[in-house]
């Protein structure tokens, strides 16, 4: 007997191979567990790698002592520095091989991590950091690596990619390799209080873009999406909250495990044509990346949601912290999603036009040319042109205020 034909309107996934690398280590002074974390990996002699802020903070000097406490000896390498550079990593090889280090402990945002990440392919598998950037470059294996975000923003701690700028062309290189990622990733809540208002906002606001951008992206699949709209759900009521009550540690427990899962949806799925418009506005005129990000967002969602699929992908995901409701209408849902992000931008008080960053309004076809070549725009769900970029750069002239995300229309 044959069975009847079925149809379905679920629209068809990327495929996908997960194996889940990194485990996560959640809770309130949870940092307190870096040192027999460490020892369970086998280590003896640890690179830590951090920056000067969280030095001057306390917190570099206070996981010194739990690595320590554990037995382990400790070399520091105190110098990440925002949007690494292949010179920053080289010196932080250098540091490692001397040290005779057998595991990494990355402590800070992206920025430290990336840097640890980025020592990690040159003191395993040697050469220049040019020659990872891609994917799967690395042919030997690496050291084990402990992240420990103190920023709530770029996921990092879940991800394979080591951002790396040229010291020379400012290039952001993105070296992705499984055997980069953290074996363990701390989530410390009690480790983003301290950070200024102003990273809090930037690197809240880089997380939501995360959700954002991955729940659309071309390789988005069942498992992406489960964390996307998790980490936005997790977010976006959560940053006015940290925004307001710095203190308020179940906010910041959220935000901090939002990023996280942010960062798998990312690991699992990609971004898209926002992240690959903030790269040049940073290289060009140092737009920090979460105000580039946020600028471009809600342009991007509205060029994004004039394609049907992708439009009932926002509004899906518009329904997860209860924005809109999918059955109320997709083209109301986004309505309702670019209205909330515009408000968390305003909250946030992210620069509401380019003129604002200081940017070059003459620069545009060049900017264009550039963000049309990062790798993230390739997955973009509807596909930009260098006129498309164009049209977009060109709209984030215009100042908008809450809410008008909407009135603003790119082609």
């Amino acid at each position: 007997m044959s069975q009847p034909e079925t149809t379905s309107t679920i629209p068809p996934f990327a495929a996908f191979d997960h194996q889940p690398r990194t485990r996560l280590v959640y809770g309130v002074n949870s940092v307190a567990k870096a040192g027999e974390l460490a020892r369970e990996l086998g280590a003896k002699r640890v690179l830590l790698v951090t920056d000067p802020g969280l030095v001057a903070a306390g917190h570099a000097g206070h996981l010194h002592r739990i690595l320590e406490s554990a037995g382990l000896t400790v070399a520091l390498f105190d110098r990440a520095r925002e949007n690494p550079t292949t010179r920053c990593v080289e010196e932080c090889a250098a540091l490692a091989r001397k040290a005779a280090i057998d595991a990494i402990v990355g402590l800070g945002g992206g920025s430290s991590m990336d840097t640890a990440k980025g020592c990690n392919f040159l003191l395993t598998n040697g050469g220049r950091i040019q020659d990872y950037w891609g994917v799967g470059k690395a042919a030997r294996p690496m050291l084990p690596l402990i992240a420990i975000p103190t920023t709530a923003g770029t996921g990092s701690e879940c991800q394979s990619a080591a951002l790396i700028a040229d010291e020379q062309t400012h290039q952001k290189m993105a070296c992705l390799d499984p055997k980069a990622a953290a074996r363990v990733a701390i989530l410390d809540p009690a480790l983003t209080v301290s950070q200024p208002a102003a990273v809090a906002a930037h690197t809240g606001i880089d997380a939501i873009a995360h959700a954002v951008e991955s729940a659309v992206s071309k390789k988005r699949n069942p498992l992406s999406l489960m964390y996307a709209h998790e980490a936005f759900k997790l977010t976006v009521p959560s940053l006015p909250r940290i925004l307001s009550e710095p203190g308020d540690l179940e906010a910041r427990g959220k935000m901090l495990l939002g990023a996280a899962l942010a960062g798998l949806a990312i690991e699992n799925s990609m971004l898209g044509a926002a992240h690959a418009a903030a790269n040049p506005l940073t290289a060009h005129f140092d737009v920090v990346h979460g105000e580039a990000v946020g600028l471009m967002l809600p342009l991007v969602v509205r060029f994004n949601g004039q394609d049907p699929a992708t439009c009932q992908a926002y509004a899906e995901l518009a329904s997860a912290p209860e924005i809109a409701c999918v059955s109320d209408g997709v083209e109301p849902a986004l309505d309702a999603l670019i209205a909330r992000l515009e408000s968390l931008l305003n909250t946030a008080k992210i620069a509401r036009s380019l003129a604002d960053c200081g940017v070059d309004r003459s620069m545009i076809k060049t900017l264009a040319k550039e963000a049309s070549k990062q790798w993230t725009a390739n997955f973009n769900p509807r596909p930009v042109t260098e006129d498309g970029f164009v049209s977009l750069y060109e709209a984030a002239f215009q100042p908008r205020g809450e809410g008008d995300g909407s009135a603003t229309m790119v082609g």
